[in-house]
């Protein structure tokens, strides 16, 4: 299979030597470079996969309308985090 590049990018001398400083033994430029491009491709495959698994999940939870509205759910995530406040206190004392 016959490879291809990258465009080349330029950025700012010292980003250029902070990226090369941190680079492991034997580690060139461009293996971390492509690594980065396949790091950040997957985390893009995975940002969409989330919000896609969202997005079906809250269609299903409309059709049957079983869910727990956002007031109620911020509600009482305020109200835990409330009384573990209060425990925390109570142990300071």
């Amino acid at each position: 299979m016959k490879t291809a590049t990258i465009p080349a990018i330029r950025v700012l001398p010292a980003l250029r030597e902070q990226v090369e400083s941190s680079l492991r033994e034997g580690e060139t430029l461009s293996e971390f470079v492509e690594q980065s491009v396949r790091i950040a491709l997957q985390r893009r495959r995975d940002q969409s996969e989330f919000v896609a698994r969202g997005m079906t999940s809250l269609n299903a939870a409309r059709q049957t309308e079983d869910y727990v509205d956002s007031v109620v759910v911020i509600d009482d995530l305020q109200r835990k985090l409330n009384a573990a406040k209060a425990t925390l206190a109570k142990r300071r004392k």
